[in-house]
């Protein structure tokens, strides 16, 4: 009986040592260089504009999403990104509205805005963009309001990259 139980044993691990193996080979992430290529396009340099934004919300909303914005194109980006080079493309993106929701599915967070992809060898690209992001209230909010602001601003420019990223086929 000990030796039926070794056997199935021994059987079950080399059937999972097979399993693991044969997946592992089903999940592995491009280089960086074929990720760029299946693309199309390069991006050399981002430019972000928020002047119609200062406009309609002020100055610190405009300045919370003129800081994560850049960084936040960058990571979506990150496949094509090829800064300074000069034979990369522009992406210029411009921040029309933010609109700060009461909370809940009912009332999201938005950012409205548009991109133009411009250089780089390509034709000129330009799209709309509306992002939204579903902000949860926190007790912490009350204490620290500009923060929690600022965070929402952080949420949507994430969620802005994410759909942009997306709208241009990435």
């Amino acid at each position: 009986m000990a030796t039926c139980v070794l056997a199935r044993r021994a059987a079950l691990v080399a059937f999972g040592v097979w399993a693991v193996a044969g997946l592992s080979a089903c999940n592995t992430a491009p280089t960086p260089a074929v990720q760029s290529t299946a693309s199309g396009f390069r991006i050399g340099s981002i430019a972000v504009n928020t002047a119609p934004l200062v406009a309609q919300s002020g100055n610190p909303t405009a300045g919370w999403a003129q800081q994560a914005l850049p960084g936040q194109l960058a990571r979506s980006f990150a496949p094509v990104m090829s800064p300074g080079d000069p034979s990369g493309a522009t992406l210029n993106v411009r921040i029309d509205a933010i609109y700060l929701g009461e909370g809940g599915a009912g009332d999201p967070d938005q950012m409205r805005g548009s991109a133009t992809l411009s250089g780089g060898g390509g034709p000129t690209r330009t799209t709309r963009v509306r992002a939204i992001a579903v902000y949860i209230f926190s007790p912490v909010d009350q204490a620290l309001p500009e923060q929690a602001l600022q965070g929402r601003v952080q949420a949507l420019s994430q969620s802005f990259a994410y759909s942009l990223a997306k709208k241009l086929r990435l």
